[in-house]
């Protein structure tokens, strides 16, 4: 079971300040005349590679490592991988049942969008990224009470990909009806799925929690942030025009993992 209080506040904690991240998405919209698409490039292509660096380089080998100590070492490493997939399919069910018009994973443009679409749009973009942020809160409260040097850099990167999800929700609302506060309260809304994510997870885990549970929620964590990056950030950075800023943030992102867990 677990039983760490101190700890267990800390990490819902960490995974409401990412969920708040989608608000300050709807702050950007709101006060800039011009979204910086050179920034949310950049940031996405820096939020991958951490996400990527910490999956293949902390959280695959520490499942590994977890798993060994039950069991023989093919088998710790089978069922690693076994966790690391399943992961994996759970967040791709999750994109194949949210339709793609509403699916923050697809690229949505909002230029050619009729006014009283527009409404409708950002609502069901609120719904479908509220979904989306549910694995993503359990990820990053399940590495916090873990190994808090890990949580700290997928929070932070959770945070960022957050932000221009907080713009695709704002701005059509904001549109449709003029009203700021409307389109925040929506965005606001669905970034508090993260913490709820947690929640869920915790009072689901707590009674069963166990060495081997804890091994297989640290491969099925890396599976989800894999196919984040994979299927929504790195394509993010193409939407936004400029790919090499993205590459160039992905192995920043590469870097600043490796220096500060090696300073850690």
């Amino acid at each position: 079971m677990i039983e760490n209080t101190p700890q267990i506040l800390l990490a819902f904690g960490m995974t409401l300040v990412a969920g708040l991240s989608t608000g300050i998405g709807s702050c950007i919209a709101f006060l800039a005349k011009k979204t910086n698409t050179k920034f949310l490039s950049s940031a996405l292509g820096l939020s991958a590679g951490v996400m990527i660096y910490v999956s293949f380089m902390e959280l695959m080998p520490e499942s590994t490592a977890l798993f060994s100590a039950l069991f023989s070492p093919k088998k710790a490493e089978a069922y690693s991988i076994l966790a690391f997939f399943a992961g994996i399919a759970c967040i791709a069910l999750i994109d194949f049942l949210v339709p793609e018009d509403e699916n923050p994973h697809e690229i949505h443009t909002t230029e050619n969008a009729s006014h009283s679409g527009l409404r409708r749009t950002g609502i069901m973009m609120a719904l479908a990224i509220g979904i989306h942020n549910f694995p993503e809160g359990l990820a990053t409260f399940a590495s916090a009470l873990t190994n808090m040097e890990i949580a700290i850099p997928i929070m932070v990167a959770i945070a960022i990909h957050n932000i221009p999800e907080g713009i695709a929700v704002s701005v059509p609302i904001f549109y449709a009806t003029g009203n700021r506060k409307k389109a925040f309260v929506y965005s606001f809304l669905s970034g508090m799925a993260e913490p709820i994510g947690a929640l869920v997870g915790y009072l689901f885990l707590r009674t069963i929690w166990t060495p081997s549970l804890n091994a297989a929620l640290l491969a099925f964590v890396s599976g989800i942030m894999i196919y984040i990056s994979f299927d929504e950030l790195l394509p993010g950075t193409e939407k936004y025009g400029h790919h090499h800023l993205g590459i160039i943030g992905v192995i920043l992102g590469f870097a600043i993992m490796a220096g500060s867990l090696i300073l850690l």
